[in-house]
């Protein structure tokens, strides 16, 4: 198999279900396959697979994994070249994935790779992020950026120009690009996962600690404007509560951080989060709008 295309979906069956047609409607020279990993979703998901779709290969959890552990166990059964981590809010022109594979086989020494990201109106999703560094994550704890607006403009890439094919530090997990051959042969280090994604990710995260290793095992990670796909941000993302999203990003960014960075900015960041969940709080009350997306 050339490439497999896996999708984690949890409660998106309309929107999974455009997106497998368009797949299914790309216009290809290879051969490639769709694994679908569902997380416990209860809106009729694994069905609506069974019946419209009898070609993807389904494995139905009974439990919400998180993505990390759900994009695993289908990493973990394929023996593809390429794999396309692919979320189920994303729609592919039907020329999105002959142009990605195609460039992908023009570049083999990159190890991940991701494509231009537009919305329904065409529009700019930018995704293409440095790693995050102590003072910018500090910056988002204390909702800093909600006021001054360009205070985290380094972390976000304010600068990059996405008319152009670039190594970059991390992109967006929508639509995220492996060669798994090229990355089996890094070499790896202490507490690596690849050619897997680190676990102790429930949500967020996952493909920045991905990129890092990438980066790490002596790997590229690149952006390249050469396709696009319509990015619908976020549908399952948007079900979960506000509150529980907080936690997970605190979860995720202090584990990240634990891992990669030196223990005092772990406890520092551990310790800002109540100022910052207080701060929030504080927010609403006023009406005060957020200026930047972190």
């Amino acid at each position: 198999m050339n490439l497999s295309i896996i999708i984690v979906s949890w409660n998106v069956k309309d929107k999974l279900q455009e997106n497998l047609k368009a797949l299914l409607g790309s216009k290809v020279d290879f051969q490639f396959e769709i694994i679908v990993v569902d997380n416990n979703s209860e809106d009729d998901t694994v069905a609506m697979i069974k019946q419209e779709f009898p070609s993807v290969h389904l494995l139905a959890n009974d439990i919400n994994l998180g993505l990390s552990k759900a994009w695993n166990m289908a990493l973990k059964q394929i023996n593809s070249k390429y794999v396309l981590v692919f979320n189920p809010d994303m729609v592919v022109r039907a020329d999105t994935l002959q142009k990605m594979y195609d460039w992908m086989e023009n570049h083999q020494h990159v190890n991940v790779a991701g494509c231009k990201l537009v919305n329904e109106k065409s529009g700019l999703v930018k995704h293409v992020r440095c790693f995050p560094c102590f003072l910018d994550q500090l910056a988002i704890i204390l909702k800093l950026p909600h006021i001054f607006k360009n205070i985290i403009s380094k972390y976000l890439r304010e600068d990059f120009d996405y008319t152009k094919a670039a190594q970059v530090d991390s992109i967006r997990g929508s639509f995220f690009m492996i060669n798994m051959e090229g990355v089996r042969e890094l070499k790896l280090f202490r507490n690596s996962t690849l050619p897997y994604f680190d676990e102790r990710y429930f949500l967020w995260f996952e493909e920045v600690d991905y990129c890092k290793q990438i980066k790490k095992a002596g790997g590229e990670v690149w952006y390249t404007p050469n396709t696009e796909c319509v990015d619908l941000v976020g549908a399952s993302f948007k079900q979960v509560p506000r509150g529980l999203t907080q936690r997970y990003m605190q979860d995720s960014q202090l584990k990240y951080f634990k891992k990669w960075q030196p223990g005092w900015q772990w406890l520092i960041l551990k310790l800002a989060w109540p100022i910052g969940k207080l701060m929030a709080i504080i927010g609403e009350k006023v009406g005060l709008k957020s200026k930047a997306k972190t």
